[in-house]
């Protein structure tokens, strides 16, 4: 049996940048930091689109925009990890979301045995593998085969949900436009 696909209805067209980002962020998502390392050093960057694929293997996914910097250098190392942010962790979110700062000056962080930086008192952090990267759109998505996951601490999620950290509507959480330039998302985290 096949099936014809349907009809485009008329007047209608798929939407534009500005109204995704805006129609989307009724999803709240997690937000992680993907960290990795090579010769030249330590690099990372805020990511909010991270899910577990499958069980058996274990194999996650991130999202990151074609314009990062720090994805090439991971890639090129060919393992990472997923540090799993806490609700109060807002200062190391911005450090790895933001062009221009800091990301490991003054951090008390940690090389994993795997070979990627490990983030302090983070909630969980998933050590992987590249077991595949798929170009899609504006973005990477790539595969990991999980090689150790970490409970670290209990707590909390940092979540984005609507522009904002957090569910609840606590005010001076806003998302800032542009703030994430490495990371993976749809508020402004390309």
């Amino acid at each position: 049996m096949s099936v014809e696909p349907a009809a485009t209805p008329s007047g209608t067209c798929p939407p534009g940048p500005e109204e995704y980002r805006r129609a989307i962020g009724a999803f709240a998502s997690g937000v992680t930091v993907v960290t990795g390392a090579d010769a030249q050093g330590p690099v990372g960057f805020a990511c909010q689109s991270f899910a577990s694929v499958s069980l058996e293997p274990p194999l996650v996914l991130f999202c990151v925009g074609g314009r990062s910097r720090s994805w090439p250098r991971i890639r090129g190392s060919g393992r990472f990890c997923v540090n799993v942010l806490g609700e109060d962790q807002e200062e190391l979110c911005a450090r790895f979301g933001s062009s221009r700062g800091l990301r490991y000056e003054g951090l008390d962080w940690t090389m994993s045995g795997w070979g990627a930086p490990a983030l302090p008192d983070v909630l969980l952090r998933v050590h992987a593998e590249v077991e595949a990267v798929h170009g899609a759109g504006d973005h990477d998505v790539v595969i990991g085969r999980v090689l150790e996951v970490e409970p670290v601490s209990c707590g909390r999620p940092m979540v984005f949900f609507r522009g904002r950290f957090g569910v609840d509507g606590r005010e001076g959480q806003e998302g800032r436009e542009g703030v994430w330039p490495d990371g993976a998302g749809l508020w402004g985290w390309t």
